[in-house]
């Protein structure tokens, strides 16, 4: 049997002996430096904390977004990329990126030691990986557990006087009926929270969120039974249960 569990405290997920991590957001610090904010950048930190989540693994997956400029890339995608997973290759003996919307071009930066899966997703043993932004391959939705990211989850906490902040958080849930677009779906799933701390998060708790992509529409995804974990292993409990009205931002 596959064993899945989020790394302690980390947005990192281990099945068995692969290491899963999503939305780096490579190049974020450019874009915010746009607008005004002076930042340097977080690659190296990203790094160290993905070794220091890794224990044991010796595989890693990226499941989409390792860039951030979309269309085109910046000068420190350019320079920070290549060498990024030059230095995941020389610890972990697969490296694997699952293609996500932020990631046009992204082959030109990835080594050749690094396996390049489609945006429609891949499967191993018994798990599917996906970015989340386009609809998965039949073979993806076959799998017995859906890991997918994209949403950038996060709770949202709403006091009193209405101040809101959020913390980074995991979420688990099942799928119902789908009508006709797939024979069969995943036993359940599991939405990974981005890895790079500074994207912040969107609630996945507010009255009024819009889930993004295909699969996570209310036809498809039992949104309000969805179980809500904090990165410390806190479970909030249902998304039902904790509606709130709060602040929406998108990626």
């Amino acid at each position: 049997m596959t064993e899945i569990q989020p790394v302690y405290g980390s947005p990192a997920l281990t099945v068995d002996s692969t290491l899963v991590i999503a939305d780096l957001h490579i190049g974020v610090e450019s874009h915010l430096r746009s607008k005004g904010f002076h930042l340097v950048s977080r690659t190296d930190d990203m790094y160290d904390e993905i070794l220091s989540s890794a224990g044991d693994c010796n595989k890693l997956v990226v499941l989409g977004d390792v860039k951030n400029t979309v269309p085109g890339s910046s000068k420190q995608e350019y320079a920070e990329i290549p060498e990024f997973f030059v230095k995941l290759t020389e610890v972990f003996n697969k490296v694997t990126v699952v293609r996500g919307n932020h990631d046009t071009n992204i082959e030109e930066y990835l080594p050749p030691e690094v396996e390049l899966a489609p945006a429609t997703g891949m499967v191993r043993d018994d798990v599917g990986y996906i970015h989340g932004h386009t609809w998965p391959s039949n073979e993806v939705m076959g799998c017995k557990t859906l890991v997918m990211a994209h949403n950038h989850p996060a709770m949202a906490f709403v006091d009193g006087v209405k101040k809101q902040m959020s913390e980074p958080c995991w979420l688990r849930g099942r799928f119902i009926s789908g009508g006709n677009r797939y024979i069969q779906y995943p036993e359940s799933f599991i939405v990974v929270p981005a890895f790079n701390r500074l994207l912040g998060g969107s609630p996945v708790n507010g009255e009024n969120t819009d889930f993004l992509g295909p699969l996570m529409k209310p036809e498809f995804v039992d949104l309000d039974n969805m179980d809500i974990y904090l990165l410390d292993g806190i479970h909030i409990g249902k998304r039902g249960d904790n509606l709130v009205k709060c602040r929406l931002w998108k990626d």
